[in-house]
C-alpha cells in the first residue's frame, strides 16, 4: 500500500485529487495537507497542486525527507526543474505540466507533425480564475516542438492594430495565443501548416476528473523513475 500525502488539499483539483486517491485501493491517503499545516513525515508520496513557491518549498520538504513528488502546479520554470535535480538524490520527483492522457498524447503527436510542416501556433483556452499565461502545458507543447523542428517560416505580419495580437513568441518564435474564458475548463489546440493543407491537434477538458488517472499512475509510478522526470509521457511509454 502506497501512503500518499496531497499539498493543496482544500482547493478544487486537491479535492477532485484526493476523493481519486481515496478511492484506488493500491493507495492510502494518509494526510491532506495546505499552506502552512505542518508536514506529514509518514508518507511515500507526496500529490502538489498549490502554487510555485508552494511547490518549490514542498519539493525541498520532500526531498530532504526521502519522499517521492508528484507536483502538477503551473509556474515552475527551467531553473526550478534544475533546482529539483540536485535536490532529489534520496527520492524521485515528477513535474507534469499536464496529467490528462489526452494532452500528453496532444504533446507526442505534435513532437511527430512538426517535421512535415513549415508554420505552427498554439491556442490554449482556460477557465477565469487560472492566474498565469501561457499555460504550463503551452510552454511546454512549444519546448517540445521546437526541439523536434527549430525553424519556421518568417512572420509576415509588418503591422499591429493592437499589440499582441499575433500571439506571445515561444521556443523557436513559435506563437502562443492564451484565452481566459468563464465556463472552459482547459483546451488547447496546435494549428500546423503546409502547402494547401493545415492539420490541427485539440485536446478538451472538460471536467477536473480528466486528470485523475494521470495523477494515479504517476503516485503509482514515481518510485520506479529515479531522479527527477519532466512531462507524464515517459511515464506511459511513449
Amino acid at each position: 500500500m502506497i501512503r500518499v500525502g496531497v499539498f493543496g488539499a482544500a482547493g478544487r483539483m486537491g479535492t477532485t485529487v484526493c476523493d481519486a486517491l481515496d478511492g484506488d485501493p493500491e493507495l492510502s491517503l494518509v494526510a491532506r495537507m495546505d499552506l502552512g499545516d505542518e508536514r506529514s513525515p509518514d508518507i511515500d508520496v507526496a500529490v502538489d497542486f498549490t502554487h510555485a513557491d508552494g511547490a518549490r518549498e514542498n519539493a525541498e520538504w520532500c526531498a530532504a525527507n526521502g519522499v517521492h513528488a508528484v507536483i502538477g502546479t503551473s509556474g515552475l520554470t527551467e531553473a526550478d526543474h534544475a533546482s529539483f535535480r540536485s535536490m532529489f538524490t534520496r527520492s524521485n520527483c515528477l513535474v507534469a505540466p499536464n496529467f490528462a492522457i489526452g494532452a500528453v498524447m496532444l504533446i507526442r503527436l505534435s513532437e511527430l507533425a512538426a517535421p512535415y510542416f513549415d508554420t505552427v501556433g498554439i491556442v490554449e483556452m482556460h477557465h477565469d480564475a487560472k492566474i498565469d499565461a501561457p499555460s504550463g502545458t503551452a510552454v511546454h507543447t512549444a519546448e517540445r516542438i521546437a526541439a523536434a523542428k527549430g525553424e519556421w517560416a518568417p512572420d509576415p505580419t509588418t503591422k499591429h492594430t493592437i499589440a499582441g495580437a499575433i500571439g506571445g513568441k515561444g521556443p523557436a518564435g513559435i506563437p502562443v495565443h492564451a484565452l481566459r474564458v468563464r465556463g472552459i475548463i482547459a483546451t488547447q489546440e496546435v494549428v500546423f501548416g503546409t502547402t494547401g493543407q493545415t492539420l490541427t491537434i485539440r485536446h478538451d477538458t472538460f471536467d477536473r476528473t480528466s486528470f485523475m488517472p494521470g495523477v494515479v499512475l504517476a503516485v503509482k509510478r514515481v518510485a520506479s523513475h529515479p531522479g527527477v522526470t519532466i512531462g507524464l509521457d515517459s511515464y506511459l511509454g511513449i
